[in-house]
């Protein structure tokens, strides 16, 4: 099965920091590929098992059995996992970055028959809010600099972008194919404008990732956690771990014996042998433009 992955990495460092990959901090922007949290935060979901089950062994915000790219990523990097902007609940610790991340939003303006409030431009108002937040902070001496970032890890930090399919999910239940690819160039303009900000004052350099091939899964396309079995075990009346009645009979979407076989989740989500695959490529640095094979020194060592 072969899967489309557009992802980019954006450098506050410059050229020294893409030979190096050594960033005191972490800036995610995106939808529920990269949410560590973020919507269950803001009140608009709930996560019930057997989310998260894999390895957190509870519900952890992710819409996954268990990790995500960006989780990988940061362990591959020796960094701790990147806790949601608006979770408050526990002092979460903003020091090495912070997951702006919200499942459901999209690159363009949402509408009220939006998924999510949390569009591309919202999040990037968010960085900017809270890098002034932490500017005030620091100016108030050492109290709150173990839990957010020094000033000048905005400057050296690594900016990830994983956003986009909701734009394009949401419109193909209503629009044919060709209407869809003809909406992608306004999309491209939606991101770019919310991005221009971002590299006109910290951004100094970018990477795409633009593709990975998935092999080796015996269950390619099933869900691990649904409802109606083969080929595809998803009914989207029947949301994974929820029982609901259907035709006057309760039916529950429940999770696989083994989700190390499965690249669909849910119906709609990677499992997290799926997410460290796509993880394990992204870092091969093969499927990078530029390529960065010779820069990157890391070989993923998952923890399990």
């Amino acid at each position: 099965m072969a899967l489309l992955v557009a992802a980019l990495l954006c450098l506050g460092g410059g050229v020294a920091a893409s030979t190096d990959f050594r960033f005191p901090a972490v800036f995610n922007f995106g939808d529920s590929n990269s949410d560590t949290g973020g919507r269950v935060a803001a009140g608009l979901e709930s996560i019930l098992p057997p989310y998260g089950s894999t390895y957190f062994g509870a519900p952890s915000g992710r819409f996954c059995d268990g990790r995500l790219i960006v989780d990988f990523l940061m362990e591959a990097m020796d960094m701790p996992l990147l806790n949601a902007y608006l979770d408050a609940v526990g002092d979460p610790s903003f020091q090495t970055g912070v997951n702006f991340a919200q499942a459901g939003c999209s690159i363009t303006p949402a509408n009220p028959t939006s998924v999510s409030p949390f569009s591309f431009g919202l999040q990037i108002k968010q960085f900017f809010a809270f890098k002034d937040k932490v500017t005030k902070l620091l100016s108030k001496g050492d109290i709150y600099r173990k839990y957010i970032p020094q000033a000048d890890y905005f400057s050296q930090g690594l900016y990830m972008f994983d956003i986009g399919q909701n734009d394009l999910a949401g419109e193909l239940y209503s629009r044919t194919e060709d209407q869809v690819a003809a909406s992608i160039p306004t999309i491209l303009l939606e991101f770019e404008t919310g991005l221009k900000g971002m590299l006109l004052t910290i951004i100094h350099e970018t990477i795409l990732i633009y593709a990975c091939a998935f092999t080796g899964f015996e269950n390619p396309t099933q869900a691990c956690c649904g409802y109606g079995g083969p080929p595809l075990n998803y009914d989207s009346r029947v949301p994974c771990g929820q029982t609901v009645s259907l035709n006057g009979n309760p039916v529950t979407a429940k999770g696989c014996s083994d989700s190390t076989e499965y690249v669909n989740w849910d119906g709609i989500h990677y499992t997290e042998a799926a997410n460290f695959h796509i993880a394990s490529q992204i870092l091969t640095g093969k499927y990078s433009d530029p390529p960065f094979i010779e820069k990157m020194p890391f070989v993923i060592k998952p923890r399990f």
